[in-house]
């Protein structure tokens, strides 16, 4: 028990430390909360919803949780997860794969960004984590291109598994915009974890995200 408390508070002072030395590119986020702020309901992404129409029954799923008490095992399966998935699939764009601009879909040798987090999702769910700590996420990365991530929700923060940066990093150690992910307690309901206000005070800074962006990407 000393071993795991010893373990838990280490990976907080690691995240800490990571924190200080990060750009932190969400200012509509409080800097210091470990959990992402929503800012209530918003649109669902085109590319979900026609993931949903072809895997109704995948989407007809209920939450089974909201929150991972984070453990050692369980930081371990994460990681392992995050790894095996960005090692197994290689980069390719929805254009490439299927000639269309977008498709959410589980990938078996070839993804783009959603469909590593797709599989990630299912992974880390079939080892018993639930559905609504496990929340497919859009946001623009560093270049403002879209982007999409797999948020896990734990009571020690929210940790994001990418498919470009590979180590599994608390929220705010990204170099992401976040722009809206599933709500926790409804799969099929999304919610924005943009300020609208904030954005607009924002607005003149070429790096932040429009308000129509936070709307309607992917």
């Amino acid at each position: 028990m000393i071993r795991l408390v010893a373990c838990t508070l280490a990976l907080v002072m690691y995240s800490a430390a990571a924190s200080a030395n990060a750009l932190h590119f969400n200012t509509t986020q409080p800097a210091t909360v470990r959990n992402m702020m929503t800012f209530g309901g918003t649109t669902m992404p085109v590319g979900y919803y026609e993931y949903c129409r072809r895997y109704i029954e995948l989407c007809a799923r209920g939450p089974e949780g909201t929150t991972i008490e984070l453990t050692k095992p369980g930081w371990r399966d994460i990681v392992a997860v995050n790894s095996e998935v960005n090692t197994k699939i290689a980069p390719l764009t929805d254009m490439e794969i299927f000639g269309v601009e977008e498709r959410w879909d589980y990938p078996t040798t070839v993804g783009d960004c959603e469909d590593y987090a797709l599989l990630k999702r299912k992974r880390l769910n079939e080892m018993g984590y639930p559905l609504g700590a496990l929340l497919l996420t859009v946001a623009r990365d560093a270049k403002g291109g879209g982007h999409a991530v797999l948020t896990v929700v734990t009571d020690l923060g929210d940790f994001v598994l990418d498919n470009i940066e590979q180590k599994v990093l608390l929220w705010k150690d990204t170099e992401i915009y976040y722009l809206k992910r599933q709500s926790q307690s409804d799969l099929n309901r999304w919610v924005s974890l943009v300020s609208e206000d904030d954005l607009r005070i924002s607005s003149g800074n070429s790096q932040a995200p429009s308000t129509a962006a936070a709307r309607d990407s992917m």
